[in-house]
């Protein structure tokens, strides 16, 4: 139960927040997906690749 209170207790400090994001028409999903696609891109070349073959990369799968 700690972690649910802690939960709420973080949702009740900024309930605004919370309220603006259930009302508001604005969603930021398509900047996520993309970082989460660069995210998935970097690891699976983490290592074996530097900065221009992933700037190549990711402008060809665009």
């Amino acid at each position: 139960t700690s972690l649910v209170r802690s939960f709420a207790n973080g949702v009740e400090k900024d309930i605004a927040a919370v309220r603006n994001a259930i009302i508001s028409p604005w969603s930021n999903g398509q900047t996520e997906g993309q970082i989460t696609k660069l995210k998935f891109i970097k690891r699976q070349m983490y290592g074996r690749a530097k900065i221009d073959l992933l700037q190549a990369r990711l402008i060809g799968a665009a």
